[in-house]
């Protein structure tokens, strides 16, 4: 489905006369990424299905009154993530919208360890302070044939679903579905210096838990 500004006011004109054909369309381009976002909220498949469906539920009675102030998909995405966030918090499985801001102010333990990094008063390199003094570890082989492999995608994904839960949401909707960061901060309602600091925070654990798994290989 292309995203141009005309395309997508004829999508919803279409859907808006209730076309079935524009409709399956919409289905058969988001649902997945709806559904793989849904479990971010609930880590069962099924109640994550009710829950687009609940969302699409909600394109249907809501389309008339969506007035274009944002792109069609920031709008079927974020009532996904207010149906999710609301069945969720009702069982008591998440935090709600503004805790995300509050997770990524929080200081919290630093994404890479202080003791990687050169010291300001080493007697060796000062001058290279914040350098790395262990630097990340290769992998071994090419980066595409680790990471295209099912065990090192099973531990990224084991990673991402161990992460908090704004970080777990930034980083699905950035590195897993491939959004803009824009987007994203659209989306969750964030501002972009959050949705950074969220984005490094999370992308820093998982690389820390695939170090440490091939370290141990």
């Amino acid at each position: 489905m292309a995203d141009s500004g005309a395309s997508e006011a004829e999508l919803v004109a279409a859907l808006k006369r209730r076309d079935e054909s524009a409709f399956t369309d919409v289905v058969t381009t988001y649902h997945p990424a709806l559904l793989r976002l849904a479990m971010v909220y609930c880590p069962s498949r099924a109640v994550a299905e009710e829950i687009v469906q609940e969302a699409w539920l909600g394109v249907i009675s809501g389309i008339d009154r969506f007035e274009c102030r944002s792109t069609f998909k920031t709008w079927l995405f974020r009532i996904l993530v207010n149906r999710a966030q609301t069945r969720a918090e009702r069982e008591g499985r998440t935090i709600p919208f503004s805790e995300l801001t509050r997770e990524a102010e929080e200081m919290g333990p630093p994404a890479v360890s202080p003791d990687r990094f050169v010291p300001a008063n080493h007697p060796q390199y000062p001058q290279w302070v914040d350098h790395w003094m262990v630097p990340p570890h290769s992998w071994g082989g090419s980066p595409e044939e680790s990471v295209a492999s099912h065990e090192t995608m099973a531990l990224i994904q084991s990673a991402i679903e161990a992460l908090p839960p704004g970080q777990r949401q930034v980083i699905t909707l950035r590195d897993v579905q491939g959004w803009s960061s824009e987007e994203v901060c659209n989306v969750l309602e964030i501002s972009e210096t959050n949705q950074r600091v969220l984005l490094h925070r999370a992308r820093s654990r998982v690389r820390a838990a695939l170090e440490l798994h091939f370290d141990r290989e």
